[in-house]
């Protein structure tokens, strides 16, 4: 059976919950907001404004500062009951006009939430007619993210889409410069993108960029809105680059990759390098688009990589792993297991937008048991417990299902609320990888060890 023919459960609206579902469900997905506030967090200079309820705000605040372990800053509209009926035009305007005051923002990224959505709010037409009362218009973008229609994932790349389009202008001339449209990853993996891209003697402009707003220093004095993040002269200037390459390869479309191609930039679509033939299609990419070779430092840690391999393929071969998580990273993860000769048997994710099955058709017949989409994790369980599962892989939110089998868990993607260092977490590249490999044999040598009778100290 191929993954193209596998059976894909799915919670279909109106479908019947089974009498053992939870009376709660915990979902394998987040609210499309988070991901247009985290996308924002990547560009200099700008900050979320939140069109709907102050509780929305509250909740991605605390859910990104959970994992990054960094200050994040939402503002918000405040609905109340009043905005709910007869719409919160005059709130937009004073939030914006309290943004600007407090903050002096470079940009403004405005985000729908599910109730002024609901409400039908025409939030283009209200930032118009705000900017068209000023001498001086506020630099605004907006992106609409209703959560009953998308996720996070969606949300993200929504953001992304719509700093291009206000931004991103035809030029006529080539700069030497890369431009990156990477899905949700740690800012340890967005530096060391940067490094790779770099080692081909080019710039690099990546949309997001949070690696130093999310994960910063120390520093002597206070700023309300930290140092870092891409340029908004470095995005006016994506469409000139060398080349765009689209990590999201399972994506929502429409893409900002399809806009920049549009304007006249060459766009590769790739999946995220995780194991050494992703990696390697990366530096292909990169080679191609700037006619030079990759330098030697890179092509060491690939022999490293496969070193690695060598030494621990005896522990990880035939082990049964879940996958879990936004699709980006389950596609790319069950590829890496593929090329280590472990097994995933189940490949779930919450988002709705089918991209998981489709990007999992690439993979050989018989290795993958299972798909799920739009599933919450008493589902993920439930295929866990049919499939055997030795092993999990997935953000922190899983731990329950870790807990009740009794099996181990290795976190990887967003969110990791449970520990220390998820802004630090490399997985990317044959660098990333090499860590990630060893993370997971380890914690299964940990496994076996802790599961002896005999406790003992030589694997």
């Amino acid at each position: 059976m191929t993954a193209a023919q596998l059976p894909v459960l799915s919670n279909e609206p109106g479908a019947e919950p089974s009498s053992s579902e939870a009376p709660a469900i915990n979902p394998c997905t987040l609210c499309a907001p988070l991901g247009a506030v985290l996308v924002t967090c990547g560009v200099r200079g700008a900050i979320s404004l939140l069109h709907g309820g102050q509780g929305c705000a509250t909740y991605i605040r605390r859910y990104l500062i959970s994992h990054f372990r960094e200050p994040v800053d939402v503002a918000s509209s405040s609905f109340g009951e009043t905005q709910t009926v007869f719409g919160g035009e005059d709130n937009l305007i004073r939030a914006l006009e309290n943004v600007e005051r407090q903050y002096s923002p470079e940009i403004v990224a405005v985000a729908t939430t599910c109730v002024a959505e609901t409400v039908g709010e025409d939030v283009p037409l209200l930032l118009k007619k705000f900017n068209g009362r000023r001498a001086v218009p506020l630099p605004v973008v907006f992106a609409s993210t209703p959560s009953y229609r998308d996720g996070h994932i969606e949300g993200f790349h929504a953001m992304v889409h719509s700093f291009v389009d206000a931004f991103a202008a035809p030029m006529a001339e080539r700069s030497r410069v890369v431009n990156l449209l990477p899905p949700l990853l740690s800012p340890a993996d967005l530096r060391h993108l940067r490094e790779v891209i770099q080692g081909f003697r080019v710039s690099a402009t990546i949309l997001p960029d949070f690696s130093e707003t999310l994960d910063g220093a120390i520093r002597q004095e206070y700023r309300a809105l930290p140092p870092g993040g891409t340029p908004i002269e470095a995005v006016a200037q994506m469409a000139g680059s060398l080349a765009t390459i689209d990590l999201t390869m399972t994506g929502k479309a429409p893409r900002a990759s399809d806009l920049l191609a549009k304007r006249g930039t060459p766009t590769k679509i790739l999946g995220l390098p995780i194991g050494v033939r992703a990696t390697d299609t990366l530096v292909e990419a990169l080679e191609q688009a700037t006619a030079e070779r990759q330098p030697q430092w890179m092509a060491d840690e690939r022999g490293r990589l496969l070193d690695a391999y060598a030494d621990g393929h005896k522990y990880v071969f035939g082990k049964r792993v879940c996958l879990y998580g936004d699709p980006e990273w389950v596609v790319a993860l069950a590829g890496f297991l593929l090329e280590i000769g472990a097994h995933p048997v189940v490949c779930a994710t919450g988002a709705r937008n089918h991209a998981l099955e489709e990007g999992l058709r690439r993979y050989p017949e018989g290795s993958i048991d299972e798909v799920l989409q739009d599933v919450d994790f008493s589902r993920i369980e439930q295929a866990c417990r049919r499939q055997n599962v030795e092993l999990l892989i997935g953000n922190s939110k899983g731990y329950s299902i870790a807990r009740n089998l009794d099996i181990p868990l290795v976190r990887v993607g967003f969110p990791v609320h449970d520990r220390i260092g998820a802004g630090r977490l490399q997985v990317l590249g044959y660098r990333g990888t090499l860590a990630l490999f060893d993370n997971i044999v380890n914690t299964l040598l940990a496994r076996q060890q802790d599961t002896s009778r005999v406790g003992y100290s030589y694997l």
